[in-house]
């Protein structure tokens, strides 16, 4: 039968830049084995599949595929979904889409118009400590960096997940992440083999773009992403680390995290924390989208 698709670039306002996302909007009755290769057929760093919703009042049941695994959780992807159903169903217009993730369902304020539209959701899961992260000599390694290169202030690696596990490492300044990139000699020993971060999300205070707080890029080779320009579910993790280490004070925090600029691909996710007597206590991602081409497909 024929499957329509929508392909996003989100977390941007323009095309060709943000992160590229194919939603598969007639994506029931594919098992997993077809979507996984439906997925690797688009070869983007996700690929989002839209079934009908299992619970009333609800918009759809959704399955995330990068080319080489599912995710029980992705950011973009919620971005990219919500502002293309609403497209579907409301045109021009503000609305509410709930999707029904593996990793619970996901609220999301969309404004759309034309081809382009605005989301924000609220974490379904708050960050929370998955682990312990690798040395610092190896992680350097493992990112081809030096290991006096790793850290900054009193931020140091950490492991956090919230809905899927990231290690997020920080580094002293722009020109070290810009030097970032995946070692897989030593990979797996720095992350793949740890439950608690199958991928290395890196972060500085110093950025390109000043109205932003921080740098960031974000590698899984092994999952199929050498390497992502803009990770919505990696910035969800990031915030239990900021809750950590820079103890915001108590109500709303906004940061605005620049991602993608290496690979040419310039991203902007926006990120809102509340503190409530010290912890966090709710979160947010937003950030734009828009659509770049639609097409169907037989499977």
């Amino acid at each position: 039968m024929q499957r329509r698709y929508a392909i996003l670039d989100v977390f941007t306002d323009r095309t060709l830049s943000g992160n590229q996302l194919a939603v598969v909007l007639d994506g029931d009755g594919l098992d997993d084995r077809q979507m996984q290769a439906i997925a690797l057929e688009f070869n983007l760093p996700e690929t989002i599949f839209v079934r009908p919703p299992r619970t009333n009042g609800h918009t759809a049941n959704v399955r995330i595929f990068t080319p080489g695994r599912e995710l029980p959780f992705a950011g973009h992807p919620t971005v990219g979904c919500a502002i293309a159903l609403a497209m579907e169903t409301n045109g021009s217009s503000n609305s509410i889409i709930v999707l029904e993730e593996p990793v619970g369902p996901v609220r999301c304020g969309v404004k759309v118009e034309g081809t382009a539209g605005f989301a924000e959701f609220d974490l379904p899961k708050l960050p929370e400590p998955s682990g312990t992260a690798a040395s610092n000599e190896t992680i350097a390694a493992a990112l081809s960096l030096n290991p006096t290169d790793i850290g900054f202030e009193n931020h140091r690696p950490s492991c956090f997940s919230a809905g899927t596990p990231f290690c997020l490492v920080p580094v002293r300044d722009l020109a070290a992440a810009e030097r970032a990139e995946a070692n897989l000699s030593i990979w797996d020993e720095a992350f793949n083999d740890r439950e608690s971060a199958w991928a290395s999300f890196i972060y500085c205070r110093e950025t390109v773009n000043h109205d932003n707080q921080f740098h960031a890029r974000m590698f899984a080779p092994r999952g199929g992403i050498p390497e992502d320009p803009a990770t919505g579910s990696a910035v969800a993790a990031f915030a239990g680390a900021i809750a950590m280490f820079d103890s915001p004070r108590d109500g709303w925090s906004k940061f605005g995290i620049e991602q993608g600029l290496e690979m040419k691909r310039p991203s902007k996710i926006f990120l809102e924390l509340e503190m409530t007597q010290g912890e966090m206590s709710a979160g947010r991602i937003g950030g734009d989208a828009i659509v770049f081409a639609r097409g169907a497909f037989e499977a």
